[in-house]
């Protein structure tokens, strides 16, 4: 897709090491310098000149390329991306630095460069747009230390400290279980620009036991008991790590910043506990908050099979990080995951097979599949009754691993956010998707590259205002009150005072019979039916299946596929609304509220909220598209208390009432509104027996059975969507 392939020509670029000349530019408050050499004909100045020049993909236009000869070589550069020296390899063709990657030239009829190709990705052909930009790189110096925890165990750190600015800074942290080596005045400006180029001592640390730190590694540990002073979590190590750098690493304004993303962005938000009364500010963006929840291995009671196997085997088998593999099929092709794991069946046969010793994570699954005090310990909403330090954050309405974690932390904080220092940003991003520049994901198509947007606009002035601006001031220019949101289906910024905004009115639409949907509650019940077989299971995406983080995955993106793929399988229930005559405005939480029976004993509901495209929408990919904005999934034992799982009787109804998570949509004049009803999501999530047995993780073959699902619509059993309805007028006028 373009998005991801933009992604890596770019991000991957702008990873690569550089030995080059020192910083261009000294202001830490400056914005990117911008100039360019005087154009010259390239017969004058040789035939490298003549490829000099910005050169852009125009599927991503905020994203260009700059080469130009310094010293008698081609050197790369872009915002992002630290000054590097190419080695030809022929007269258009080089070689990029620390990588297997070339760039080729072809040049025009006047021999001067016309286009620019990354071999890794020919289909992304950069045009030449002008004179080559150059940017402003601070003087990053590098140093490592191992720090003392209060229990003794030293945890490693990375720090960048910039020699070209003379000015007291403050710091700029984040933990990260993923390894710190790597930390570099490359990396930093690659991925996090404008926060380097604004200038920040930067602090990269490996938490307990993992990669060069001491100690043991606990997965999401526990918040501790900060009474007892020799208790440590990630909290404490976060206090330790800021009282130590105030003390031994000179030119310090005396603040500190804590950011991180998924991991590192739970991480970030334990550091706002208790917090160290130097740290002013924290970013805790795409958080794991409570992963039995609705973060990474569990959404309501529901085993993410595919995560919880892959990320535990990547993260537990060593130090370091491992790599996951399906093994081959019978014609020596890359197995598909989904048959990977419907033949193993139960997640003990994943892990008995894997290969691997019994992982720690592996083992509290398979001996705590309910939310006991192993996974409430972890979940960090139960402690989050105060909002101790400024805290921005971030989540992504398509994060495909933890889209739950910014919503609960915002929520919760927001009643206790008295100095009204609770700000939300929400936006139509995959997990971390903010680091971009890009204007897609996957299809679609935003028109503006709202990553670079926020990161300029709001976090750097999050961050510039709580630990450079004085007390009372705002040099920063940061003026977010409270939320701000990429609305998609309109594709603009909205700013509210609060989220959901007082202007969403909760507002049935009612699953009706003959598969419609309806803003009126009908008087005659309905009932629609579909038999859900554990042995064909719906897909969770288009298949072949790739292990989660392996080259070429399509996990990235699955959430904005197409759902035409599935939409006509007779296990999926299906009800629209007619084409809309107006747009329908959606900003807040969507609630399902279905009444169900099953023939068996056991089951899972999910349901997807989806937005089908005309026909003939201006762009031709998008035209008949089922595009998700919203869905979920609720294991049915867990009814009745998500500590209590009880079996459900045959053939009596259920009510499952659950979010669907936040949203800020338009649906258009022209589009028309789905829903979708199934029980099986794989192998994403785990499939459900159908029958109760005391334990999925250990199912057996013989327990997995069809079933016979029914929907309720009617007066007595009204099954609903409860939308955030925004629009101003008449629902049956409107829509």
């Amino acid at each position: 897709m373009i998005r991801s392939r933009i992604a890596y020509v770019i991000l991957s670029a702008s990873l690569v090491s550089c030995g080059c000349s020192p910083a261009l530019g000294s202001s830490a408050a400056s914005a990117p310098k911008l100039f360019a050499a005087p154009a010259q004909a390239a017969a004058d100045t040789g035939p490298l000149e003549a490829m000099s020049g910005e050169y852009t993909d125009p599927a991503d236009p905020d994203t260009p390329l700059s080469f130009y000869v310094k010293d008698g070589s081609l050197v790369i550069e872009s915002e992002r991306r630290v000054p590097a020296e190419l080695k030809a390899v022929s007269a258009t063709e080089f070689a990029i630095p620390d990588s297997k990657s070339t760039v080729k030239f072809t040049l025009d009829a006047t021999g001067h460069g016309a286009t620019a190709v990354i071999s890794d990705h020919p289909d992304a052909v950069f045009k030449r747009t002008g004179v080559a930009a150059h940017h402003v790189f601070h003087d990053y110096q590098r140093a490592e230390a191992m720090i003392p925890m209060r229990d003794g165990v030293k945890l490693h750190v990375v720090y960048l400290k910039p020699s070209d600015i003379a000015a007291p800074l403050p710091f700029l942290v984040q933990r990260s279980p993923y390894g710190c080596d790597g930390t570099s005045r490359a990396s930093f400006f690659g991925g996090r620009p404008e926060l380097a180029r604004d200038g920040y001592i930067y602090v990269c640390g490996d938490i307990r036991g993992r990669h060069k730190s001491e100690g043991e590694f606990v997965m999401m540990r526990p918040l501790a008991d900060h009474r007892d002073s020799k208790a440590i979590d990630e909290s404490t190590d976060t206090y330790d790590t800021v009282a130590w750098l105030l003390t031994n690493v000179t030119g310090n304004n005396g603040r500190a910043g804590v950011v991180g993303t998924s991991y590192p962005g739970f991480l970030a938000m334990m550091a706002g506990i208790d917090p160290h009364p130097a740290v002013k500010a924290i970013s805790p963006q795409a958080p794991m908050i409570d992963v039995w929840m609705g973060d990474d291995f569990f959404h309501n009671g529901a085993f993410r099979q595919t995560y919880g196997y892959d990320y535990v085997y990547g993260l537990e088998t060593n130090k370091e990080e491992s790599q996951v593999d399906y093994g081959k099929d019978k014609e020596g092709k890359p197995k598909d995951g989904f048959d990977f794991f419907l033949e193993r069946g139960s997640f003990a046969q994943d892990a008995k097979k894997s290969g691997s010793k019994m992982l720690p994570t592996w083992n509290l699954f398979l001996e705590h599949p309910a939310y006991d005090s192993v996974w409430s310990s972890r979940g960090v909403e139960h402690s989050l009754n105060t909002v101790a330090v400024p805290t921005l954050t971030v989540g992504g309405t398509y994060d495909q691993e933890d889209m739950y974690g910014p919503q609960i932390e915002y929520a919760t904080l927001e009643p206790h956010a008295t100095n009204r220092e609770n700000f939300l940003v929400l936006g139509p991003w995959n997990h971390g998707y903010w680091s971009s520049s890009s204007r897609h994901l996957g299809n679609i198509d935003y028109g503006e590259p709202i990553g670079k947007e926020f990161r300029s606009q709001i976090e750097a002035k999050f961050f510039a205002h709580y630990l450079k601006d004085a007390p009372a001031e705002d040099k920063a220019g940061f003026d977010l009150e409270n939320t701000a949101s990429f609305q998609t289906g309109s594709n603009i910024w909205k700013r509210y005072a609060q989220f959901p905004p007082k202007e969403a009115q909760t507002t049935g639409l009612h699953l009706a019979g003959g598969g419609q949907l309806s803003w009126t509650e009908s008087a005659a019940q309905a009932k629609t039916s579909y038999v859900s077989d554990p042995a064909n299971p719906v897909p969770y995406r288009h298949r072949p299946i790739q292990p989660t983080y392996s080259p070429g995955s399509e996990w990235y993106n699955w959430m904005t596929e197409d759902q035409r793929f599935v939409t006509d399988r007779k296990d999926v229930a299906v009800w629209k609304l007619p084409v809309l005559k107006k747009d329908m405005v959606l900003t807040g939480e969507v609630i399902a509220d279905i009444y169900s029976s099953t023939s068996g004993t056991d089951g899972d509901m999910v349901v997807k909220l989806i937005d089908q495209y005309p026909d003939d929408d201006p762009d031709a990919k998008m035209r008949g598209y089922q595009l998700m904005t919203n869905e979920e999934i609720f294991r049915g034992r867990y009814l009745q208390g998500f500590d209590k799982p009880m079996p459900l009787r045959a053939g009596s109804v259920h009510e499952y009432k659950y979010s669907l998570h936040d949203v800020d949509h338009v649906f258009k004049a022209g589009h028309t509104v789905v829903v979708e009803v199934q029980s099986t999501w794989f192998p994403l999530y785990d499939r459900n027996p159908q029958t109760f047995v005391p334990n999925i993780m250990t199912a057996k073959p013989e327990d997995y059975k069809p079933a016979t699902i029914t929907i309720y619509s009617g007066q007595e059993l009204d099954s609903t969507l409860q939308l955030p309805l925004v629009n101003p007028c008449d629902q049956i006028e409107c829509f």
